[in-house]
């Protein structure tokens, strides 16, 4: 019993020991790691101090020039940073070797561009001190953060970096498409030019006007200023109306071109796509995502240019009026950038969510319209709005987070603006008082600044958004680029077609539900002249025979020979010229009976589609409507009955003298007289291959072969009689489903 009681105890103990062992020598590792951090800052910093100050010594004076002194000490710094970095802490990271980098090369670009622009010396490159080393630290520090938000170069970011290089990839794919509207493109870029140079000008003659009324009053001058605005607000306004029309053509002409694009490219894919994407997607993509591919390039690169245009005019201009004030203007930069990286990467992720979900109402507010029939029938209207109305709450609530995040960001800019026309204000007085500048200089340098800023943010964003917008296009060009898995590369188109048929060794599996195999080793012989009937229970495989005989699919194993041929090497027009499919569900588009019977042939007569009708059944109820032939069938067929439908069908399978006929099913909506003069007509085409999938069992015990599939197998074969005879599944079949009252 003792052993029992403190065995445990023991082994607890012995755990607790390990645990304090471990945990003691995470703590030894941790402080050692701190400590060597501290003492590699607390070397860094005083190797840095003593080459800085070193730097302002008489002795660097006299013996190398300014120049030469500035750069020789960077180098020596930059060295020095590196070398006790790669002492004490390894191979340094990107952040710190771009910290290091620009921390010893700015004072250094700083004085040479200062002698350079203004022949004149800063404090900092006479003397050395601690400000101007806490200044250049922090203008570093700030530098590299900002580089390292906006640039991440880190391994977790690399995902990042790949998807920008693919934004990148797809915008100039997007460039290039736009090649017919290069013309109107340039003339774009010409009057966006003429437009930005004219509107930096306003500003400056806005002072100009101020400082002649705040001075000597001379009225020529005076004049002259006034008629100068008038002249480049008339230009401005002008050349960015001509702008926006060239553009707004070129973003028609661009949209409608890639729609076409797009929709052949859908026409083109396999049966297969469409059950496996949303026919709402589908018409997001045609609908929304090609119009912001128009934008992206118009719209965007228009806003870029533009700003770009203004913000490098207004800097030089600002330069003119004081450069010490616009230092002091551009030390904003990194912040609103800072601000503005961090407003678009949460706006760009809602905007894409908010794309989904509405492409979610979309979808569900058409499987509504499309089923009402059956929503009315199963009395579901109010799960059905419930439905609709929670994605409808979800985009809500997506577009309320990205509404705060649009706040929030606004209130950051506009105290970040606000600060720094305060800074600007008082700077702007004491450079007054101390005659540096005018007050008609500084209202001009005021509007500058105001505009800048929001030029700057622009620029920082439209960069982003640019790139980010062409998320749309990418979804338009994975439909464009993508290759339909059935091919339609086939070439071969004879003179003569026996219309033979042979399914041999066939699996497969629809790509919507691979787990679940259609057709196991499915053998089939259809020969010209007879008519063969496939009979079964619903969902054995017998419409995916016909789904195989139509090339909507591919079999993952076998083939199917038409004539000894594979079906694939056949031309993909003549094959479907030769097989024709009459469906139990008859499809109409809108527009009248004659376009529908002679759909997709050219240069058929109205004698050809006269013979067709009559040959359907059709004839007798189409010359009784007013307008015969020309009679509108409304949206899908919607103007006629199902029977009538059907028969219009029929006629524009048999207008095309298909040498293989295919029904599937189509006599349930038929009456028995239509039914025996369709049959005699089909009857009397000599060597057509005939395809029969019914239930009626007037239409299938003449029939010169009679399948049973059943497990996506030939379970039976043979005719009327000899299936009856053996008492198997065809049967049992005839017993259950093919009786006179079925």
């Amino acid at each position: 019993m003792k052993l029992k009681v403190y065995k445990p105890k023991t082994l607890v103990l012995r755990r607790s020991r390990s645990f304090e062992d471990d945990y003691c020598r995470i703590m030894a590792a941790i402080t050692a790691t701190t400590m060597r951090q501290v003492a590699a800052f607390t070397l860094s910093v005083s190797v840095e101090l003593l080459l800085f100050y070193a730097s302002g010594f008489s002795v660097f004076h006299s013996v190398f020039g300014h120049f030469t002194r500035l750069w020789l000490c960077a180098a020596l710094r930059w060295l020095a940073l590196i070398g006790v970095s790669l002492l004490t802490l390894g191979v340094p990271k990107a952040l710190l070797i771009r910290f290091i980098t620009a921390h010893s090369l700015l004072p250094a670009v700083f004085e040479t561009g200062t002698n350079a622009f203004y022949r004149e010396e800063s404090e900092c490159g006479q003397l050395g001190d601690v400000r101007c080393w806490l200044m250049f630290s922090g203008a570093s520090l700030a530098a590299a953060l900002f580089w390292e938000i906006t640039i991440p170069d880190t391994d977790e970011e690399a995902a990042g970096k790949e998807q920008k290089q693919k934004a990148r990839v797809l915008f100039m794919r997007v460039v290039r498409l736009f090649r017919p509207d290069y013309p109107l493109l340039l003339g774009g870029l010409v009057f966006l030019s003429l437009a930005s140079i004219c509107e930096m000008f306003i500003p400056f003659y806005t002072g100009r006007v101020i400082d002649i009324l705040g001075s000597n009053y001379q009225e020529n001058d005076f004049l002259s200023a006034l008629l100068f605005m008038g002249l480049y607000s008339l230009g401005s306004s002008v050349s960015a109306g001509c702008r926006g029309g060239l553009l707004i053509c070129a973003i028609s002409s661009f949209t409608c071109r890639i729609k076409v694009l797009l929709f052949g490219a859908l026409t083109k894919q396999e049966i297969g796509f469409f059950g496996t994407t949303k026919t709402g997607e589908i018409t997001s993509r045609l609908s929304k995502d090609t119009t912001l591919m128009g934008e992206t390039v118009c719209l965007n690169v228009n806003m870029l240019l533009r700003t770009f245009i203004k913000t490098m005019g207004m800097i030089y201009l600002m330069m003119n009026l004081s450069w010490k004030l616009t230092f002091l203007v551009l030390m904003e930069t990194p912040i609103t950038g800072l601000i503005q990286n961090i407003y678009d990467t949460h706006y760009q992720k809602l905007s894409l969510a908010i794309q989904d979900s509405m492409g979610q109402s979309t979808e569900a507010a058409h499987e509504v319209v499309s089923g009402i029939r059956v929503l009315r029938s199963f009395n579901t209207e109010k799960h059905e709005a419930h439905r609709y109305y929670n994605c409808l709450m979800e985009t809500h609530n997506l577009k309320t987070k990205r509404a705060t995040i649009s706040a929030v960001y606004l209130l950051a800019r506009r105290l970040t603006g606000l600060a720094m026309q305060v800074f600007v204000l008082y700077y702007g007085r004491l450079f007054i008082q101390r005659g540096q500048m005018t007050t008609g200089k500084l209202v001009s340098f005021i509007l500058y600044q105001s505009n800048l800023g929001d030029n700057i943010r622009t620029l920082t964003y439209i960069f982003g958004e640019m790139l980010n917008s062409v998320g749309a296009a990418g979804k338009v060009f994975e439909y464009l680029d993508r290759k339909a898995l059935v091919s339609t590369d086939g070439k071969l188109q004879p003179d003569q077609l026996r219309g033979h048929i042979s399914f041999r060794s066939l699996n497969f599996t629809y790509p919507a539900n691979p787990n679940k195999t259609v057709l196991q080793d499915f053998s089939l012989e259809l020969k010209p002249g007879q008519m063969t009937a496939l009979v079964g229970p619903s969902g054995e495989g017998k419409s995916t025979c016909v789904n195989l005989l139509e090339r909507f699919y591919e079999p993952q194993d076998g083939e199917i020979l038409l004539d000894g041929e594979p079906l694939k090497s056949y031309d993909h027009q003549f094959l479907h010229k030769m097989i024709s499919v009459v469906n139990q569900e008859p499809v109409l588009f809108s527009g009248t009976i004659r376009e529908n019977i002679e759909y997709g042939l050219k240069g058929c007569s109205l004698d050809e589609i006269k013979d067709a009708a009559k040959e359907s059944n059709a004839h007798d109820f189409i010359k009784q409507l007013e307008k015969g032939y020309d009679t509108e069938v409304g949206e899908g067929g919607g103007q006629l009955s199902k029977s009538e439908r059907q028969r219009i069908a029929i006629a524009r399978a048999l207008v095309r003298r298909p040498q293989v006929l295919i029904l599937d099913e189509i006599t349930s909506s038929l009456d028995t007289d239509s039914e025996n003069k369709i049959q005699k007509s089909l009857s009397s085409i000599p060597n057509q291959t005939l395809l029969v999938i019914a239930h009626r069992l007037k239409t299938i015990e003449n029939a010169d072969q009679i399948v049973v599939v059943s497990g996506g197998k030939v379970k039976e074969r043979g005719t009327h009689r000899e299936l009856m005879d053996m008492k198997g599944s065809y049967y049992k079949l005839r017993e259950e489903l093919f009786t006179e009252g079925n």
